[in-house]
């Protein structure tokens, strides 16, 4: 026999939490998850929603910055700066990857890149590129940004589109500072300076992210965590690193991975949670996973 409820009443079904589900749940057991705020049903192996909710956040991703190279060499370029707002599936796990900034070199030579940090399949933000070193006319490595120039007027390496700027130019005399998200890298011919990063408000105050590092001797690090000629560049902006300067070149900063979205109550999972604003932010300053 089959039974009609018309009208306007229906039938609401059990509730629970992710971590205040049924224990031994039988086949086809259905109910609201009021943690994922999703209808859920136990298919004899897991819990499975029976339609897919999205909600929209923003995020910031930041690459980890390239290192300075070593002896007359180029700023490391920035790590990629890239924000946006994108859709994410209620209950699914993205793997976070937070970018390192490139290692110094120790001996006459090029720097080394940043590495990528990422959002799982949505996004990706490259790495900066490495400051070229060894006073040979090498060029800057390409990147997010990309890294300066040796002296005799090598070229800087490029930045990628959308994301960062290209490395300065070495000049006869000075080498060219890394590229910034906001700015290309000074070439060595004037201040050998890096390139100026881009601010983000994402976290609930402006912070400024993504500076080349200064090149040559003096070179100045570039708003956003670039180091000065020799200084590494800060930590989670992915700055580029500086130039060797005498006795060291400067190591790139990590990047950095940032998610908000507009909620009355917390939505996802995963890395160190604050809200500001009517808005819930995750950053994450090493790699994890974010559950939606």
């Amino acid at each position: 026999m089959t039974t009609y409820i018309g009208g306007t009443t229906g039938v609401a079904p059990a509730q629970w939490t992710t971590s205040g589900r049924p224990s031994s749940p039988q086949n086809g057991q259905l109910g609201w998850n009021t943690t994922l705020n999703a209808l859920e049903v136990w298919n004899g192996i897991i819990w499975v929603q029976t339609a897919s909710q999205s909600y929209t956040v923003n995020y910031l991703i930041v690459g980890g910055g390239g290192s300075g190279g070593y002896y007359y060499g180029g700023g490391g370029g920035a790590g990629g700066f890239l924000t946006a707002s994108t859709p994410l599936t209620a209950g699914t796990a993205y793997t976070i990857t937070v970018g390192a900034g490139g290692s110094a070199p120790t001996a006459n030579g090029n720097g080394n890149s940043g590495s990528n940090s990422s959002i799982g399949a949505v996004n990706t933000s490259i790495g900066g590129g490495y400051g070229a070193g060894g006073g040979s006319g090498n060029t800057g490595g390409a990147g997010g940004s990309g890294g300066g120039g040796t002296i005799t007027a090598a070229a800087g390496g490029s930045g990628t589109t959308g994301q960062g700027n290209a490395g300065g130019a070495g000049g006869s005399a000075n080498a060219g500072g890394g590229g910034g998200a906001g700015a290309v890298g000074s070439p060595g011919t004037t201040t050998s300076n890096g390139g100026a990063g881009l601010s983000s408000s994402i976290s609930g105050s402006a912070v400024t992210y993504a500076g080349g590092g200064g090149g040559s001797s003096a070179g100045t690090g570039g708003t956003g965590g670039g180091g000065n000629a020799g200084a590494s560049g800060t930590a989670n902006t992915g700055g580029g690193g500086g130039c060797w300067n005498g006795t060291t070149a400067g190591n790139g900063g990590s990047g950095i991975v940032i998610i908000s979205y507009a909620s009355a109550t917390q939505r996802g999972t995963g890395g160190t949670v604050t809200t500001s604003g009517g808005y819930y932010i995750h950053t994450f300053t090493s790699s994890g996973t974010y559950t939606a």
